[in-house]
This record gives C-alpha cells, structure tokens and sequence, in this order.
C-alpha cells in the first residue's frame, strides 16, 4: 500500500552510493546475493532471541535490496535474471524470518507463525501469478516503473512488512498478535488481488478477443470487396 510513495521517495537517495558501487564494478546480482546472505544470519540471532543484531541484519538486507535495483538501472544492467533473482531470493528472507522467531519460541510462536506463512504464501502467490499473466497481456505499471516485476497493489507490501519485522524485533513478546494482526491484513491483500486480478484479466481477454473479431471482419470486408473490384 505504500510502495507506491517511498520508492520515488528513497529512489534518488541512493543515487551517490549507486554511483560509487558502479565505480568500484559492483553489480547489482552480487548485491542481491550478498544481501539475501546477510538478511539470513537473522534466522540464527533471532533462534537465539539476539533481538538487535537480527535486526540489524533485517536493515542491512533491506537497504541492499534496495541499491541493487538502483545499480541495475544506473548501469544499465537490468534484465530477466536479476530480476528474478532478486524476487525469488526477497520471498525466501520474508518466509525465513517468522521461522527465526518460531525457533526462538515454538510453543509461544509456533501457530502464529505459521498462520503467517501461510498468508505469505497466499500474498506471494497471487502476485506473480498476476505479474506472469500481466507480462502476457504488456500491462502497463506505472505506479512500479522501477520494478522488474508488475505489482498488483494491495494491504500488506514491501514497505509494510519491513515495519513488520522491525516492529517484531523491537517488541519480540508481542510476535503473535502482530503475526496474526498483519495475517489478517494479508488475507485482505489475498482476496482484493485475487478480486482485482481476475477482473482485470477478464477484461484484458475480452478486449484481445474483441480486437480479433474486429481485424477478421476487416480482413473478411477488404476480401470482398477485392473480389468485387475485380468482377467489375
């Protein structure tokens, strides 16, 4: 819900240190696998409820997730690849860190947090099962135009979990309400995407179906009247 408006907000913030990764040949997929490295030593701090160093950790991954598709843009090194890298390894650190908290906690942590995969899932799921369709159909993203991938808005984004996980490492007793709460939230992005999606997609195939017929009696109208020209 507020990807939207902090992404052009952080996006020229970033552009000086983009500009010295590039100049010491840094790539954008070195720190899309550097981060994702970094934002998994918070399974075994939080295992061991090292709060603050998870959390740091958590800071330290976002703020390259955030670089590499800045870098990638700045230089000119955006493709398919990376972007899938990119987002593949964002979903696998978003699941690993309710896990580090049901390790720290199972009897406390363990059904919350697994309601709150199971969202996860359903969140992750329904948005690149839209960005596949999206792609197909060249839907136009204009609110993510720094994206690699198309994001159909909802609830609970990028910006909002990240709060998430702070807030979880800042009030770790509080971890199952806040899963819970935030897996409420989730659903309500599940469904409104599910809605939105399907609708959009709807629409998208009875216009491509539209523009068919249209264009085969375009065609059907010049070969008559062709045969009629040459009968004349």
């Amino acid at each position: 819900m507020l990807d939207k408006y902090i992404t052009p907000v952080i996006k020229p913030l970033l552009t000086p240190v983009v500009s010295l990764l590039h100049k010491r040949n840094i790539t954008a997929d070195q720190l899309t696998f550097y981060g994702f490295l970094v934002g998994m030593l918070a399974v075994p701090l939080l295992a061991f409820q090292l709060w603050y160093w998870a959390l740091a950790a958590i800071v330290v991954n976002r703020i390259l997730d955030g670089l590499d598709g800045a870098l990638a843009r700045y230089a000119n090194q955006s493709s398919s690849a990376g972007g899938f890298l990119d987002i593949t390894l964002d979903f696998l650190f978003y699941a690993a860190i309710p896990l580090g908290f049901i390790f720290a906690d199972p009897e406390l942590n363990g059904i919350a947090g697994a309601v709150l995969l199971a969202t996860f899932i359903g969140t992750g799921s329904s948005f690149l099962a839209f960005a596949i369709a999206a792609e197909k159909f060249k839907i136009d993203k204009p609110q993510f135009k720094y994206k690699s991938f198309y994001y159909l808005n909802g609830l609970t984004e990028g910006t909002e979990t990240i709060a998430l996980f702070v807030a979880f490492c800042l009030w770790p007793q509080s971890f199952s309400w806040l899963a819970l709460l935030f897996s409420f939230a989730c659903m309500i992005t599940i469904f409104t995407r599910i809605h939105g999606g399907y609708n959009t997609l709807k629409e998208q195939e009875a216009s491509l179906q539209e523009s068919e017929l249209s264009l085969e009696s375009s065609s059907h109208i010049n070969t008559v009247e062709g045969t009629e020209a040459k009968n004349d």
